[in-house]
């Protein structure tokens, strides 16, 4: 693709940028964010990345600009999964609304450093070994079984192990103390529980990297791209926190349908690896075919699922998760 140092550096720039206005919006305004303002940050972040996909599409062609926005929507309909449990982790821990727009962003700086980890290293072993697009083939389809095996499923954010780690290592107060990260009791240093959710959310922001690193791979090799999806998907994703929040309960099949995204990418990559190693016969699934099935996929499980909620109100959304919860083994 040819992408050199200073086009890497203008664009890690810009994203530093958008997080930083963040970080100081949250810190020097802590604030219960409104519905209009929400909407206005979600636009505001989905047209720098519209924009960003119109430059790339002119200054580098149509199939990396195609590559772009498949990988965008895949991000952005994993991201909205991620939702899910942001909420669950801000209604488990009580966090204060007024603090929701810090942890949301310290959880976003979070998750981009662990993806710009996981992208370095997937770009490493993808050029070094073609048999890891087999490998990650395999781990999405594995991935989107379990996941819709488990779809109506809630993860069990306190029984973490990573929280409970946490809990069990760090002195941890009782309340909030104005959104600060220690306070004292009793004449000593202590955690506040804003330290636990932070480490919950990085615990998740693993877990889905793991997941979201391979499928972006599935639509494009080229680390920018990837880097670029990834970041664009994850800066929009405070803003999209408070303007769904309330509407997450009524996508009920939502995990139905990136579990059919996850295992269709995971064939995708698995294709690929079966033409470059074993018999170039083999068909490929092209981008156009892949931003299409995504895209279909995304729009039928919503309409479904705002069908499904008019027709039944105590319908209720879960995340999905890898593995059954407590809850799930005491039913059965």
């Amino acid at each position: 693709m040819g992408i050199g140092a200073g086009t890497w550096l203008l664009t890690i720039g810009v994203i530093l940028g958008l997080l930083a206005i963040d970080l100081v919006l949250a810190a020097v305004r802590p604030h219960r964010v409104g519905f209009a303002e929400a909407v206005a940050w979600s636009v505001g972040y989905i047209l720098v990345a519209v924009a960003f996909g119109v430059w790339l599409t002119l200054a580098h062609g149509g199939e990396f600009g195609a590559e772009y926005f498949a990988g965008y929507i895949v991000e952005k309909s994993l991201s909205v999964d991620n939702l899910f449990v942001f909420v669950i982790i801000m209604t488990t821990f009580a966090v204060p609304e007024e603090h929701q727009h810090k942890v949301l962003t310290f959880g976003i700086v979070l998750a981009l450093v662990m993806r710009a980890i996981f992208i370095a290293l997937g770009a490493t072993l993808l050029s070094l070994f073609s048999f890891m697009f087999l490998l990650f083939g395999l781990l999405l389809i594995y991935t989107g079984v379990q996941l819709f095996r488990h779809r109506d499923s809630d993860p069990d954010i306190e029984h973490n192990l990573i929280v409970r780690t946490a809990r069990r290592v760090l002195p941890v107060s009782d309340g909030y103390d104005g959104g600060r990260l220690t306070t004292k009791v009793a004449g000593r240093r202590a955690v506040t529980p804003l330290v636990v959710v932070l480490v919950a959310i990085g615990g998740v922001d693993l877990l889905f990297a793991l997941d979201s690193i391979p499928a972006v791979f599935g639509v494009t090799e080229e680390p920018y791209i990837v880097f670029a999806a990834n970041a664009f998907a994850l800066l929009g994703l405070r803003a999209l926190y408070f303007l769904v929040k309330g509407l997450l309960d009524r996508l009920v099949y939502l995990s139905a349908g990136l579990a059919v995204i996850l295992a269709f990418i995971g064939v995708k990559l698995i294709l690929h690896w079966a033409h470059v190693d074993i018999d170039e016969r083999v068909p490929e699934i092209a981008t156009p075919v892949s931003l299409a099935v995504i895209i279909g996929v995304l729009a039928v499980v919503t309409v479904a699922s705002l069908i499904k909620t008019r027709n039944d109100p105590d319908a209720k959304a879960h995340p999905g998760s890898l593995r059954a919860s407590d809850s799930d083994r005491e039913d059965l």
